[in-house]
Order: structure tokens, then sequence, then C-alpha cells
């Protein structure tokens, strides 16, 4: 699996992507640059699928890659059973205009 490294060193786009995950999750929805957002994708989609199969394994890793434990209560109560029926692909970027300043490309990452 390839990945961007988003000009940042290990630690620091770790803590970035699990910011993001959180923030996402959270809200369901969230704006930001397009490549964040693929990778974004990519960690969403993974956390979903985990806490799909609901055992105490992919519990302890999903908490432990979250920062808060309210969205990772949220995440197996409410998101996860909604694609029960669903292989996967259960996130939507979309691309928006060019970001005000320096004209970075934007999108905006959603649940389906």
């Amino acid at each position: 699996m390839s990945y961007s490294r988003l000009s940042r060193n290990s630690p620091h786009r770790r803590a970035m992507l699990r910011n993001l995950v959180t923030s996402f999750l959270a809200a369901g929805r969230i704006e930001t640059t397009e490549t964040r957002a693929d990778e974004l994708a990519s960690i969403a989609e993974h956390m979903i699928t985990l806490a799909k199969k609901g055992d105490l394994h992919s519990k302890k890793q999903v908490i432990s890659y979250l920062l808060d434990q309210d969205v990772a209560k949220k995440l197996f109560d409410t998101i996860a059973p909604r694609y029960n029926d669903r292989a996967g692909g259960y996130t939507r970027v979309l691309k928006t205009q060019p970001r005000r300043g320096d004209a970075a490309p934007m999108a905006i990452i959603e649940l389906v």
C-alpha cells in the first residue's frame, strides 16, 4: 500500500491523520485538501471495517487509534451498523474549488 507523506515527518503525519479521522467520524463530513482527503478515506474505511467486525481485538485497535472515546463508541453503535450490508466504499470524496490564499485543491469527504 502506498501512501502520501504529506510533507511531514512520521510522528507529525500520524498525529495529523489520527486527528482528521477522529474529527471526520465525529462530524460525518469535513473539508480538507484533496491529498489529505484521499489518505483519510482509506484510514476511515479501515476503521469502519474494524468496527463492523465488533470483536474485542478490533475494538482495542479502533480505541487505540482514535483520540476520543465518545467517537469510538459512536463508531461502534451508530456508524458501523449502517454499513452491515455494504462491503466497502463507506466514504465519498467530492472535489471543490481551490482554497483562497494558496490555491490548494480542496475536497469534501463525507460518509455515504
